[in-house]
């Protein structure tokens, strides 16, 4: 058995991971049109009308902009909880109820030899959650939109194969940029998003024996580049004693190209 997986977009523009065995493939988030969606799987090589269903995160647009296209011209099943459905529903249009089913937090849902895992983040969205999915002793963690990572989530997540990591912003760019101080307050606080350093530490607390990538997730395109977020977060590892290469290896994501679809 194996399980396959691809950061098809991630950033402040939209969000989309894909993730497949044998028997299933699923798409979490579909934060960009339906028209950027097609072209991102055809990226990998894949087909959307192939999917078991959508998982959603969190109703933020950037997560769901062509959740309710990509789900009515395929006739797929979207997965979300139910605080989300109530959030979401105006936003991606009217979904036939064959095609609704509810995922709630702390739940585990199993489909053929692949068990979806969902857990609560801290952000600020109706009842935000993320993923890990495991098959037999692979272990593989999604984990972006949280203001933190408590010790909750790294019980959770903990010695995972691969990891999804948020690696959000540089808090000196974010503190100089051109945003306003009440979104910049936003970002930094609890129900925010995770800066370079504090996404190192926890990377640091939750990478085990297991751990062979860690991907550097929804960099924001304002403040943040993939070059800083790269050498913030080996800088920190490498105070807390982890050096990349030997443990594990640090992999970029892009808000417009896919990941090389690799093996878990």
């Amino acid at each position: 058995m194996t399980m396959h997986f691809s950061v098809l977009a991630s950033g402040s523009t939209g969000n989309a991971f894909y993730v497949e065995t044998e028997e299933h493939a699923f798409l979490v988030d579909a934060g960009l049109s339906g028209k950027q969606m097609e072209a991102l799987f055809s990226g990998i090589g894949r087909d959307m009308s192939k999917l078991s269903g959508i998982l959603v995160t969190h109703e933020h647009s950037d997560h769901i902009k062509g959740l309710g296209v990509v789900a009515r011209r395929y006739n797929l099943p979207i997965y979300a909880n139910e605080k989300t459905w109530n959030a979401m529903e105006r936003s991606i249009g009217e979904i036939p109820v064959e095609q609704k089913f509810t995922f709630e937090m702390e739940q585990v849902k199993t489909f053929g030899s692949l068990a979806i895992e969902s857990f609560g983040v801290s952000h600020d969205a109706a009842e935000p959650m993320f993923y890990v999915f495991h098959q037999e002793d692979k272990k593989l963690v999604l984990i972006t939109d949280t203001g933190y990572v408590s010790d909750r989530m790294k019980g959770i997540i903990s010695n995972a194969d691969a990891y999804i990591f948020e690696s959000n912003h540089d808090v000196g760019m974010l503190r100089m940029g051109r945003y306003p101080w009440s979104v910049k307050r936003r970002i930094l606080s609890d129900v925010g998003h995770v800066c370079n350093e504090d996404a190192a530490i926890a990377m640091s607390e939750v990478a085990g024996d297991k751990t062979k990538r860690i991907y550097l997730a929804h960099l924001s395109l304002d403040n943040n580049m993939k070059d800083l977020a790269r050498m913030s977060v080996e800088q920190t590892l490498q105070t807390r004693g982890i050096t990349i290469g030997q443990q594990f290896s640090l992999y970029d994501t892009d808000p417009k190209t896919p990941t090389e679809l690799v093996t878990v």
